[in-house]
């Protein structure tokens, strides 16, 4: 019997295909990896009995990143980041061990079948799986086919079984258009982002970003709000003039008038027409127009104007949006939700797909009359050749999808129903006047079908007061003639809405990466988003832009990015050579580069006007060992101290809280100590800032404190405070926070664990003697006497947390860093590690696991 692989995108996606195709006769287990399930059935495959395996991924399966060194901002020039710097292909998520995975569940399988995402990704990650599991399948015969690939748009029966009904090829090209993306993004982000972070950061110290990026697409992205908002900085009103009139068609009414003239800008021409259109008493009718106008049903929905309405009328982020799409197409409510095409395939099954609403209360009355009475033809819209437009897949209430979720579904239903409903029609009336020699003008609307405005009422035609009966000669009485005096007005600042649309026209971005752009300018603090869903650029996105257009304004326009796109979608459409389009993109970018670092000085200029430097920032906090004056701490992101004496900064752990400790100093450099704190229920540890960024040890890397220092006498150091190896993490050894007190605590120098014990003890020591069964550093504790836990009127113990019986109860987990539950303990995995008596630095053993309490306190992992 041969084996079949069948892998989908995420784990919900392929317990649905499974589903499926089994007809629900399947079995499941958990993968390896604790977070992929296997599904398994049998069935035939290309006319033979077969098993099937159904599993997934988690997106895509590795990710594109520079070798070692290269991840080094401070040994590499950002410069070699474009072409000398090598790449490799790194497992995007190592904690999944996704390939390891893939590999035990291929071996010895016959055939393959990629269930991916029906996009460029998808393609790109059917490759990924393909490097991963074909060396470990079996051959093929010499002109047998193994790998075949599942196009679908949705998880319906019909459209999964017709997917397995017509296998076709992975698409190679499409797959290296997105590699191209991939290694373009990361090679020319990585160089410009390297450089002005560490320009800047370097010299202000109030910038209040942790990174300064660069984004080939995010740039220009950030570029169409600052444009804005320079339209709005630099409108300068005008005044103009505006003339009303009012007519009484009867006595009890009043028609309002609009001047044909619209408005003038000369308050003396605008009071002469006044003067002369007062010395009127009567409006007289020219003429009265009747005509029947019609308002469009809407075009199948596309994921951008998706995205547009979620935000414009929804109040939802792109990104936010896009997810909840996401689930609910897992969850077999919608179709696929990215797609560019706003045209229904003519074999689109309209009438199943609406029969499925027919008992929603909202609109089971309207889809009942359309398909009683016959739905109209879709309007033709763009076929792109990618995916169907967005539907409802089967029904649904709001109990099933909650808040978010079920408002995004409804729109996507009340969308599509419309497409297939009856346009709007309405009269509209227009009256024309002449009061002496200037015309004005009424018009009114009547409603003669309201179509497809019955399901979207937001759409509806307005009502407007109404117009009186009469004809071409007829006069009535002028109520008043005013001038209103009004001001033009500046632009608002874009909406997310307005935004999608201008990166959608310029090319900038993809229906799916669209909402990552806009999702990274807001969390790098280069815009704020203000009520309205409005994008309001800060001082920080305002001086980067006008920054780049003085230096290079291709650098922040979108007709570059949009170029590239156009040749990465020539790639995909095998038109164009990936290598050839990479080295061309890429030499342009690094020119532009070189010349980007020698102009620097002129954004420069604008950073001083708007931001501070260092010197002239923060508190102070700490001594410098070099000069023994006080460092300036610097709260804002990232938060640093800066000598302002020796120009010096040194960057410190982030998220936290830093403070000064106890005024103690290190013994190798005279720094003084400061504490970083995460919470009063998190960790905390001290560290001297220089040993932070300048590493005293070959053991240790940059940005250890000193709960991971080897200094072998310093009473702070890891070999002075560490009691134990982690019950959680492989290399992390449990240290004593001796801050704590009297709640005291040990933390992982590694992860979040940490160890609540001994509350109320007057000290906590950690021992230079070693427990005899595990190897961890024996505790000397002093208790309070009032409060003393010990039996008899003993206030002093010393013994091994772990082991002794004294000290069993009195120690309590309580945190633990959130990790996929495969990697919360097990016993046996901790036991097959194999952990030997080595020496740690400092002359203390490595610890053992301790046979009892480590076994209790991994417990809590699982």
């Amino acid at each position: 019997m041969k084996t079949v692989l069948m892998v989908a995108e995420k784990p919900s996606l392929a317990q649905s295909i499974a589903k499926i195709l089994s007809r629900g006769n399947m079995s499941s287990r958990k993968g390896l990896n604790g977070a992929c399930s296997v599904h398994e059935y049998a069935g035939s495959f290309v006319g033979q009995s077969a098993h099937f395996k159904m599993t997934s991924v988690c997106g895509h399966v590795m990710t594109l990143d520079f070798i070692g060194k290269y991840n080094s901002w401070d040994k590499v020039d950002p410069a070699e980041l474009f072409s000398k710097a090598p790449t490799e292909k790194k497992e995007a998520n190592p904690k999944l061990t996704m390939v390891k995975f893939l590999q035990v569940e291929g071996r010895g399988c016959d055939y393959i079948v990629l269930w991916l995402d029906c996009d460029k990704e998808g393609e790109n990650i059917c490759f990924e799986v393909l490097d991963a599991v074909l060396p470990v399948m079996n051959k093929p015969r010499s002109t047998e086919r193994m790998i075949y690939r599942a196009k679908f748009s949705s998880i319906t029966d019909t459209d999964i079984c017709n997917a397995m009904n017509h296998l076709g090829e992975p698409n190679r090209n499409e797959a290296l258009s997105v590699d191209a993306r991939q290694e373009l993004d990361l090679r020319i982000g990585c160089a410009f982002t390297r450089f002005q972070t560490k320009y800047f950061q370097g010299k202000y110290g109030n910038l209040d970003s942790s990174l300064i990026s660069f984004g080939p697409c995010q740039t220009p992205t950030l570029g169409f709000c600052v444009e804005r908002h320079d339209k709005i900085q630099s409108f300068k009103p005008e005044t103009y003039w505006v003339l009303q009139a009012k007519v009484n068609p009867e006595k009890e009414s009043s028609l309002t008038l609009d001047w044909d003239r619209v408005r003038v800008f000369d308050r003396e021409i605008a009071q002469m027409f006044l003067n002369i259109t007062k010395m009127e008493k009567e409006a007289k009718v020219e003429s009265v127009s009747k005509k029947e106008k019609v308002k469009q049903r809407p075009l199948a929905l596309n994921t951008v104007e998706m995205l547009r309405v979620a935000s414009a009328a929804l109040g939802m982020g792109p990104q936010h949006a896009m997810q909840i799409a996401e689930r609910l197409y897992t969850q077999g409510y919608i179709s696929y939700p990215r797609t560019e095409t706003t045209h229904y395939p003519e074999n689109f099954d309209l009438k199943g797909c609406l029969r499925q609403q027919a008992n929603n209360p909202y609109w089971a009355e309207t889809v009942k009359a359309l398909l009683s009475e016959g739905i109209n033809r879709p309007r033709k819209g763009h076929d792109a050749g990618d995916h169907p437009p967005i539907t409802p897949m089967r029904a649904a209430t709001e109990a099933e999808l909650g808040g978010d979720g079920w408002r995004l579904y409804e729109y996507i239903t009340r969308h599509f129903i419309a497409t297939v409903s009856a346009d709007c029609k309405y009269l509209q009336t227009t009256i024309s006047f002449s009061i002496g020699p200037e015309r004005f003008t009424c018009i009114g609307k009547v409603v003669t079908s309201p179509g497809f405005t019955e399901i979207m009422p937001w759409h509806s035609i307005p009502l407007e007061e109404s117009l009186p009966h009469c004809e071409r000669g007829d006069v009535f009485p002028i109520g008043e003639i005013k001038l209103l005096e009004k001001q033009t007005s500046p632009p608002d600042y874009l909406t997310e809405a307005e935004l999608i649309t201008l990166m959608e026209k310029h090319g900038i971005g993809t229906d799916a990466s669209i909402p990552v752009h806009i999702n990274n300018i807001c969390q790098r603090n280069y815009v704020t988003v203000e009520s309205g869903r409005r994008l309001k650029p800060t001082n920080l996105g305002i001086v980067l832009v006008h920054g780049y257009y003085k230096i290079d304004a291709e650098l922040v326009l979108p007709t570059i990015r949009s170029a590239v796109e156009k040749q990465l979608n020539l790639i995909a459409l095998g038109k164009a050579n990936y290598h050839q389009v990479l080295e061309h993109t890429l030499d342009i970018f690094k020119r532009k580069f070189h010349y980007f670092v020698d102009s620097i000085a002129g954004m420069d200029e604008l950073m001083e006007v708007s931001f501070s430097p260092l010197a002239a920032t923060g508190k102070p906090l700490s001594r410098c060992g070099k000069c023994h004056r006080f460092m300036k701490y610097i709260q804002a992101k990232p938060s640093r101290l800066h000598c302002s004496h020796c120009d010096d900064t040194y960057s410190l752990p982030q998220n936290g809280t830093i403070k000064l400790y106890k005024e103690l100093r290190c013994p190798l450099d005279d720094f003084e100590l400061v504490l970083w704190s995460s919470g009063s229920r998190g960790k905390s540890y001290p560290l001297c800032p220089y040993c932070y960024n300048h590493p005293p040890f070959r053991d240790m890397k940059k940005g250890m404190g000193c709960n991971e220092c080897t200094h072998p006498t310093c009473q702070h150091s890891l070999s002075m405070l560490g009691i134990g190896q982690c019950v959680e993490c492989e290399n992390g050894v449990l240290v004593l926070d001796s801050t704590s007190g009297p709640k005291w605590k040990m933390a992982c120098n590694k992860c979040n664990v940490i160890v609540h014990f001994f509350e109320n003890a007057h000290k906590v020591r950690v021992s230079p003697e070693t427990c005899d069964s595990c190897d961890a550093a024996l505790v000397d504790v002093d208790f309070n006497k009032a409060k003393s836990p010990l039996p008899g009127d003993e206030t002093q113990h010393s013994g091994c947390i772990f082991c002794d019986p004294v000290f069993q109860d009195l120690v309590e987990l309580k945190h633990a860093a959130m990790r996929h539950p495969m990697h919360r303990g097990g016993q046996g995995k901790r036991q097959g590690r194999g952990r030997g008596k080595g020496r740690r630095p400092g002359g203390r053993p490595n610890p053992k696991k301790p046979k009892d309490k480590m076994a209790a306190l991994a417990a809590y992992f699982v």
